[in-house]
């Protein structure tokens, strides 16, 4: 899988991201001021998830319609770069074959995921 990461996600969820083996870029590589529509259609372009902490992302997706190579939210409120990675982990560990391109939402220890 490929992977945007979004800069609230952490460098150290890029840094295990890329260590495992993952194709990762990071918005914070990109420009960290990109604006959210931009940052979409990079990962379309590039046929990559994005990972981020940021909910306007199902906004731009449901209510606006635009395309997506998947997105996963962490809803992780105050979480650790390490709570984070290892939140990551355990959800590429457990469903890496049902998320790929899919709309996914990690919130309260459970994952959901649409589309």
């Amino acid at each position: 899988m490929r992977f945007l990461v979004d800069v609230g996600v952490g460098k150290s969820a890029e840094t295990w991201l890329a260590e495992n083996g993952y194709d990762v870029t990071s918005v914070r590589d990109v420009g960290s001021r990109t604006k959210d529509r931009d940052v979409l259609l990079l990962a379309e372009r590039e046929n990559r998830m994005i990972i981020t902490m940021d909910k306007d992302f199902g906004e731009l997706v449901y209510r606006s319609g635009l395309a997506h190579s998947g997105i996963l939210i962490l809803r992780l409120d105050d979480a650790t770069g390490e709570q984070k990675v290892r939140v990551i982990k355990t959800i590429l560990a457990d469903f890496a074959s049902i998320i790929e391109n899919k709309f996914c939402a990690y919130h309260g220890g459970k994952l959901r995921v649409k589309g």
